[in-house]
């Protein structure tokens, strides 16, 4: 139960962070700590994500602190984390079955890219990370 309330509160989070990062970065005239806070979450971004500008969505004038794909992911999420009981009494076997599945869609924009040497759109890789965020949420949610 409160390895759900953390993810629920940490997912939802990170996901307002994104796009508020990206407002706050775009503000010539934002506060200190607005800045600061800016600053940290970009650094936060960079550790776990390429942050390739041509990669990111971008809004206000600045690139999002994580790629689409990424932003897909979190947001998939952020978004299944809120759903109430989404996750009530399945067997480990059905989450390790979802989570694989969910995984088709990156990985196959992956497989693309690196077998072509074509980068799709920015929608395409966050609507491709969306599932895998949605089932990830769905599994910890399983956690009792």
């Amino acid at each position: 139960m409160l390895l759900r309330r953390a993810f629920l509160i940490s997912s939802v989070a990170w996901a307002a962070c994104i796009p508020l990062t990206a407002y706050a970065a775009s503000r010539p005239d934002a506060s200190t700590l607005v800045y600061g806070l800016a600053v940290a979450a970009y650094s936060v971004g960079h550790l776990i994500c390429h942050q390739l500008p041509a990669r990111s969505f971008h809004l206000w004038g600045a690139a999002l602190p994580v790629c689409a794909r990424c932003t897909g992911i979190y947001l998939g999420a952020a978004a299944a984390s809120v759903v109430p009981g989404l996750a009530a009494g399945r067997p480990s076997s059905e989450a390790r079955r979802v989570l694989l599945i969910a995984v088709v869609p990156t990985a196959a924009t992956l497989v693309f890219e690196w077998t072509t040497g074509v980068t799709p759109s920015n929608w395409i890789r966050a609507l491709a990370g969306a599932p895998l965020g949605v089932a990830v949420a769905w599994a910890v949610g399983m956690i009792n």
